[in-house]
């Protein structure tokens, strides 16, 4: 679908007044935006739209990611921080290991553990819930955001328990709500040419639905700046607006950029800022019933992140404290930062930080 526009200030107006009048942007004015270089423009009716939800208000959270294993049975042409079994640099890392590391940095205003890793089929289903349970039994304040849909379906296939049936074991052993990741782009096309061996279209959202369903707030992403194209893109959020509509599960829409393979790529290589900002923008304008659009300072660097909170984004994440994923790859990002420096990011955009837990709910504001 190409969109012909003869006359796009014209076009760009009429968006504007649905905007204004709270109007649902459909896949077309989503297609126009992507294709208009009126960044301004597009960044200014978002800004409003994100003002209007939440205020100048932005939130963070005190938060570490974990990484158990980096072995994984899919081979995804993005990725960079998997490994086979037995290859240089693979581990799979018991709760005691664990424990080792989040001991060096955990202190008692720490909210949430942040489990990220590949789908390791070397070890048991019992091997994952054991790792939440006993981060659990360790640290019981701490809530534990975990395991991509993506995983989930992972999991039913090496367990013979169904989507729910695995929901419910993570739940028990002490899981607070699932990450994002695994969505990618929502594209069978896009899927089958990355190479993405997990989760199809259909199976991310399924396993989604059934989370809502049980009672989980969730979290969706979009890694985008590869080989998909607008029209994907726009499907991809519109998938996601769908489902909210029936479940209204999501808390929060994070679009991250695609990282190169090195540190020393080339500018060519990375995703433009200007597509950053405008898919910040167009994701606030898109998803009119997902409270929270994330600006990941990881992906975008923190400079961007600050210009991204008056194109529509509201969340900074968290302090992470060492990042691994991106990093694998090109990212040339902070591998975290601390508190005080969050704060002070917002800030610098003219913005009220507010530290919150997972779910959003307020713990303190930095007027």
């Amino acid at each position: 679908m190409s969109i012909i526009i003869s006359n796009p200030d014209q076009r760009m107006a009429e968006i504007a007044e649905k905007v204004k009048h709270g109007e649902r942007l459909s896949a077309e004015d989503g297609l126009f935006l992507y294709q208009s270089d009126d960044l301004l423009s597009i960044g200014q009716l978002a800004n409003e739209v994100n003002l209007r939800k939440n205020g100048k208000k932005v939130y963070f959270i005190e938060n570490m990611s974990l990484y158990f294993t980096n072995v994984c049975e899919a081979h995804c042409a993005f990725c960079h921080f998997r490994r086979d079994e037995g290859e240089e640099g693979a581990y799979t890392l018991t709760a005691e290991q664990m424990f080792d590391i989040i001991d060096e940095h955990y202190h008692p205003g720490m909210r949430e553990f942040h489990i990220a890793q590949g789908h390791n089929p070397h070890v048991k289903f019992e091997y994952y819930l054991e790792a939440i349970r006993s981060l659990k039994q360790r640290y019981p304040n701490v809530t534990i955001k975990a395991h991509t849909a993506a995983e989930i379906e992972f999991y039913s296939r090496i367990s013979g328990l169904s989507y729910k049936e695995v929901l419910e074991a993570l739940v028990d052993a002490g899981l607070s709500t699932l990450t994002g990741g695994g969505a990618e782009i929502l594209s069978e096309r896009y899927r089958k040419k990355m190479g993405v061996g997990k989760a199809t279209t259909d199976q991310w959202l399924e396993i989604q639905r059934v989370a809502h369903s049980i009672g989980l707030k969730t979290h969706a992403t979009m890694l985008y700046g590869s080989i998909e194209t607008l029209e994907e893109r726009i499907q991809h959020m519109i998938y996601l607006r769908e489902l909210q509509d029936d479940t209204n599960g999501f808390m929060v829409f994070i679009p991250n950029s695609v990282q190169p393979a090195s540190v020393n790529a080339g500018i060519k290589r990375r995703v433009a800022a200007f597509d950053d900002l405008k898919t910040i923008a167009i994701s606030r304008l898109m998803l009119d019933n997902i409270q929270h659009i994330k600006a990941y300072f990881i992906n975008l660097g923190t400079q961007l992140t600050q210009i991204a909170l008056t194109f529509g984004a509201s969340d900074v994440h968290g302090t992470i404290v060492k990042e691994k994923i991106s990093h694998a790859a090109g990212a040339l990002s902070p591998e975290g930062l601390t508190r005080d420096e969050l704060v002070w990011l917002v800030q610098g955009a003219g913005r009220i930080a507010v530290e919150r837990d997972t779910f959003y709910n307020e713990i303190k504001v930095f007027e």
